[in-house]
């Protein structure tokens, strides 16, 4: 007999060799903390009530962002239970003790819950800004022109300081640079060594060190600065899943960091630049996966252009089968409102029906008033347009065409047979989670249960689309493998007797990328 267990979760393991060997409908990940507790009669019971929380009827994740707000083992616990799939940590802000204890709060629920939880260390790139000012702030009128020098002596209503002679040298005549997230908008007219002379093009008040943007020009800086590699020097031996990797301009920019994970996390590029947008096809062939960014790129693009590009990136990640995520103001409200607005919910639903793996929630978690109710109103959305027959329609036109390899043509045929004799799931077992990639590519109608033997693989396959990933011991022959499967997909909720699953691995066992086998099981 061939036992499900989750690495070092030994209750949970427990929990299943018992549903294993009694044939009791037991399936649930968090198990009381006392041994003894296995033994007694209220214990499968419990299981049964938790299974609807831990296992996700959705398809597509969530993801939140931890901050003042939602930094307590209570309410990392709390989101998770609420619809969370994976956390986000943001090192724009907090300190590196900060970042730690939150990981290790993180891995604690999962402890807790038995479910593999992701982390997405989000690195803050290089933020361009202006000096000080002598009053703290000034009064830019339309037409009047305006400095911006490399003097680091604080301003006035004629110049400021711009710390920054990449964008100096960068820039040319005509060049737009937009300050304060766009607020204001300048032009520049002449271009010295040590300065821009620019005219103001949209007028009003310039605090001191406001973000500059510089959206139509290539600036030769490194997406990865000095603070950006301490922090990953720090946070990668800790054990997060995702880089994610802010204002990408070009595929080398992903390389730099892959170069530095090296395999310790994948990465999640942020495009949050035009010229990102440029090079689309160039970084979507190199990263692991994709953010549509909106905040930035709302800045640098004009705001008719961002649901354009957010389909665009959505097309090209599915193209690839790799994880999507949108962001940005997706429930921006319910930083202080416990209800969004119908537009945000639309927002929403739209991701959703565009067939995105996850979205994501920023300052509504990490520092708003209602953080679980975030999180539980965009589960809600999720829900709703899944269960609606257009999203079904929508996502079956939009299904990419499998790319002429046998790993592909093995997934699309296990998601057209399962959808021919109505399987309740498909079980791919996964040795680097690139077969549970491919099979989720095809949106199937059906569950994908994700089985691997690396938590790693486990934790990095919360954001993909449909998968439930499951730790289990390794299987040596494909009769063992089928045996697992169904045990599994029973014990996990999916499947009961008499009913049938499909089956997709790679013989032999053990070798990453090899998917060439297909079995249809009955329970």
């Amino acid at each position: 007999m061939v036992c499900c267990v989750f690495a070092s979760l030994p209750q949970a393991a427990a929990a299943r060799n018992i549903a294993f060997n009694t044939g009791r409908d037991a399936r649930c990940h968090s198990l009381p903390t006392a041994p003894a507790a296995l033994g007694q009669p209220a214990f499968f019971s419990r299981l049964r009530i938790q299974m609807d929380i831990l296992r996700r009827h959705r398809r597509t994740k969530i993801i939140a962002t931890l901050g003042p707000a939602s930094s307590s083992p209570e309410m990392i616990l709390q989101l998770f239970h609420a619809g969370v799939d994976m956390f986000r940590l943001n090192f724009s802000h907090g300190s590196h003790e900060d970042h730690a204890a939150r990981i290790q709060m993180v891995r604690a629920a999962e402890k807790q819950t038995g479910r593999p939880i992701g982390i997405l260390a989000d690195v803050q790139g290089p933020k361009l800004r202006v000096g000080t000012f002598q009053a703290g702030r000034v009064q830019l009128q339309t037409g009047q022109q305006f400095t911006l020098d490399l003097n680091r002596a604080p301003g006035d209503a004629s110049r400021v300081c711009l710390p920054h002679p990449e964008i100096i040298a960068a820039a040319q005549i005509g060049s737009t640079l937009l300050l304060d997230d766009g607020k204001l908008r300048l032009r520049v007219l002449r271009v010295h060594d040590d300065k821009l002379l620019t005219e103001v093009i949209v007028g009003g008040v310039l605090s001191e060190r406001k973000g500059v943007n510089v959206p139509d020009v290539i600036l030769p800086i490194p997406v990865l600065t000095e603070k950006d590699r301490a922090d990953l020097d720090f946070v990668l031996p800790l054990g997060i899943d995702y880089i994610g990797l802010s204002f990408v301009q070009q595929a080398k920019d992903v390389l730099e960091a892959k170069e530095i994970a090296a395999g310790r996390a994948l990465t999640m590029v942020k495009l949050e630049k035009p010229q990102g947008m440029d090079n689309l096809e160039e970084i979507m062939d190199v990263t692991d996966s994709v953010m549509v960014a909106r905040g930035d790129l709302g800045v640098e693009l004009p705001p008719e252009e961002i649901p354009v590009a957010q389909k665009r990136i959505i097309r090209a990640a599915q193209q690839r089968g790799k994880p999507v995520i949108v962001a940005t103001q997706m429930l921006e409200s319910m930083i202080s409102s416990p209800a969004p607005t119908r537009a945000e919910a639309s927002d929403v639903a739209t991701a959703v029906f565009d067939g995105a793996d996850v979205v994501m929630l920023s300052a509504e978690s990490a520092a708003g008033q209602y953080p679980c109710e975030a999180v539980n109103m965009m589960d809600r959305i999720i829900t709703r347009v899944e269960r609606d027959e257009d999203w079904r329609t929508e996502l079956d036109a939009k299904r990419p065409q499998p790319e002429k390899t046998s790993p592909d043509a093995i997934a699309a045929a296990a998601v057209q047979v399962a959808h021919t004799i109505n399987a309740k799931a498909i079980v791919a077992l996964t040795e680097s989670g690139a077969t549970a990639l491919r099979v989720a590519r095809e949106k199937p109608d059906c569950h994908v249960i994700g089985l691997t033997t690396n938590q790693s693989v486990a934790r990095r396959l919360s954001i993909v689309w449909g998968v439930h990933a499951v730790i289990t011991e390794a299987a040596h022959t494909m009769t063992e493998a089928v045996e697992n499967a169904m045990k599994i997909a029973t014990l996990e909720g999916f499947a009961q007797k008499g009913e049938e699953i499909v089956v997709v691995a790679g013989v032999p066992f053990g070798q990453a990328g090899t998917t060439n086998a297909l079995r249809v099981a009955r329970l």
